[in-house]
């Protein structure tokens, strides 16, 4: 029995090179993200830390006059600040 053309069984697999650069490519690709926040974003972030305590104040004031029925709501105000948003859609 003679063997003719060995080197044919590379062709029987075209993509085995490509699967190989790939895998090679994707490995070397893999870096971490990095997020930077800018100054304002952090100044705002230490702002809304102050002022969660006055809201935190204000919220239990709110949930006092509701439970005990003496918050009234402006329907007014609720209307003016309604109407534009009513418009545009």
């Amino acid at each position: 029995m003679k063997i003719n053309e060995t080197n044919r069984i590379g062709a029987a697999n075209p993509y085995q090179k490509q699967n190989e650069i790939r895998s090679t490519d994707s490995k070397i690709a893999k870096k971490k993200d990095e997020v930077q926040i800018s100054a304002a974003a952090k100044e705002m972030l230490s702002t809304s830390k102050l002022n969660e305590a006055d809201r935190s104040q204000h919220i239990e004031g709110l949930k006092q006059s509701v439970s005990s029925g003496t918050y009234h709501v402006d329907a007014g105000k609720i209307a003016e600040k309604l109407l534009p948003y009513l418009r545009d859609n």
